[in-house]
């Protein structure tokens, strides 16, 4: 089982814990300062994408998906 895990925020990012490398379409890595966590923005609004910058509370983004049951 992977180590990795990826949490869904209501209304907000998407949360990775875990090893994980970050890269863009070029393959270009993304410094993630050693951080054990990350969140990934879902709005489309953060300045500082492809990281969440709490633009969601701004912005009025509403998401809460469910996994099926």
């Amino acid at each position: 089982m992977s180590d990795v895990k990826i949490n869904i925020r209501d209304n907000g990012p998407l949360l990775v814990t875990g090893p994980v490398s970050l890269c863009d379409a070029s393959g270009a890595q993304f410094n993630l300062g050693g951080k054990e966590t990350i969140a990934l923005c879902r709005c489309g609004a953060s300045a500082n994408r492809p990281f969440c910058d709490g633009a969601h509370n701004r912005c009025g983004f509403q998401s809460a998906e469910r996994a099926p049951q």
